[in-house]
Parts: C-alpha cells; structure tokens; sequence
C-alpha cells in the first residue's frame, strides 16, 4: 500500500499553511493535553447559574450545574474551547462522570435543592457514568426527583433509541428530563414525540434582542407552541435584559436563565453569605439573585 507523507512532511501542505493556522493548531493541542491532564486530576468544578419562574422571580425554582475545568495554574479554561472536540471520546465521557458526581454530591447535602447537569447521549451507555448515577440514586432516595438531565438536541438525534428506553427507565426513578438547546439544530419531530422530554430549553439565539427582533418573536411563540402540544415546560436561555424578558414573560415562557437573573458562581449560592463567587470563566460580571 502507498504511503503518503504526513502533514508534517508534505512540502505542498506546508506552503499552504500560515503561521497563524499553524499557531492555532499548537494552541488548540496544548489545550486539550491541559484539559486532559486537569480531568486525570479531578481538577473541575461547578459553576451554579439559577433558573428562575417567570411568574416569580423571587426565587429560583432550579440551579444548572456548568461543568468548569481547570488548568494547571487554577484558571478556569473556556469551555468552548474545547468541548467540541472531547464530547465524542473518552475525555467526554469522563468530564460528564465527574459532573455527575458533583452534582449528585450536591444535592445529598443540600435537601431541596434542584439541579440540572448537562450529560452527553454517547455517556448513556458508559458504565461508569451509570455506577455513578446509580450510586447516586441509591444514596438518596429524593435525588431522582431533584435531578434534571440536560441533553443537546444534536447529541439526543445521535442515538434517539437508546436515549428514549434510557429516559423511560429513569423517568421511573422521578428523574426529569431537558432537551437544550432547541432551535440550533435540525430536529426530527418524530423524535421529539418518542423521546418524550419533559422541559424545552430554547436556544439563546433566539432569545438575544428578542423583545426587537420580530422574526425571533414569530419562532420563538413556534416553538412555544410545540413545547405546549408535547406537554412539555418551557426554559429561555440567554436571557440578558429586561426587555427581553418582559416580552418572553408576556408570551408565555415558563422559566428563564441567563445572565440578567444571574452569573454562574463557584460559590453554590446557596451556602454563601455574599454575593459568592462570579465564574471567571464569563469576561464580566452581572447581578445574581439570591436563593
């Protein structure tokens, strides 16, 4: 069989490449090898953003947990950095692990707390990730009730039989279920009917500017539309002005997040008796609201 030269030794591949692309390229490999190495280490954490009703914004009826790693100097790294290439390896699975686990650590010390995590569909079936839920559940019989499993609705399209006997199987452990980001994707609403989540989380470029965006107005009642005919409770993400989330209140929204209600903290608000601590991985700060 022929071989052909690697990339490294191509002369025709190198006169091609700036050094701005080959700079990125290092950059991006130096990123994933810290990623890597802050995971082997158990170096993450979560950061709490809260979910507020929209008809009382007094409290928050729920919490996300955000996944943060760290790098080797304890400087939280973006996760747009690096999730897109990890979300289909074993990295992915093991950050979903120890998000897990944090989460469910979470609410067994804290009764009455509810929590989302975001989980990729590939983790279904990683059985680490299932010892943990498992574990989880055992340990505290109210965790499945408080607990809500975000999933992409890029990642549910992947594998739509598996996630479906997977969320009738936990769906009876009173575990709920989200679909995130709804309206980025191309989604089969044959799908959306069989897989029968339980909150629609909508994608938050709808939702930016949404009060002057009259096309965003239009698909955003859309999709409002299909959550109420699938059952299913409505969630705006994004949500970063007055505006906007008087007009989403207006048109029926049931809950919102975002940074106008509130920054992800690494303090769990919960327990601080300040304001706690803004995520840093965010470049500014905004108001947050006490639970």
């Amino acid at each position: 069989m022929e071989k052909f030269p690697t990339p490294a030794r191509n002369p025709v591949a190198l006169s091609h490449a700036s050094p701005f692309s080959t700079a990125v390229g290092r950059s991006d490999c130096e990123t994933l090898a810290m990623v890597h190495r802050a995971i082997e280490r158990h170096d993450v954490l979560l950061a709490f953003q809260p979910i507020f009703p929209a008809a009382n914004l007094e409290r928050p009826a729920v919490h996300e947990g955000l996944i943060r790693v760290l790098d080797d100097m304890g400087r939280v790294v973006p996760s747009h950095d690096f999730i897109g290439a990890i979300e289909t390896n074993e990295l992915g699975r093991k950050l979903d692990c120890l998000a897990l686990e944090l989460g469910l650590k979470a609410l067994a010390e804290t009764p009455g707390l509810r929590l989302s995590l975001n989980m990729s569909a590939r983790s279904i079936g990683w059985p680490e990730w299932t010892r943990i839920l498992n574990r989880g559940l055992a340990r505290d019989e109210t965790a499945g009730e408080r607990l809500i499993l975000e999933i992409t609705e890029a990642s549910a399209m992947t594998m739509p039989e598996l996630v479906s006997v997977f969320m009738s199987e936990m769906h009876l452990k009173g575990i709920s279920f989200a679909i995130d980001d709804f309206g980025a994707g191309y989604t089969s609403f044959r799908y959306l009917r069989e897989l029968h989540f339980d909150i629609l989380k909508m994608s938050g470029e709808f939702v930016s500017g949404i009060a002057h965006n009259p096309d965003n107005q239009v698909l955003t009642k859309a999709l409002f539309s299909i959550a109420e005919h699938f059952e299913m409770f409505t969630v705006a993400e994004g949500v970063e002005t007055a505006e906007d989330a008087s007009w989403l209140a207006q048109a029926g929204v049931h809950c919102m997040q975002g940074y106008y209600f509130g920054a992800p903290t690494t303090m769990p608000p919960w327990n601080a008796t300040g304001d706690g601590a803004v995520d840093p991985g965010h470049p500014r700060s905004a108001p947050r609201a006490s639970s």
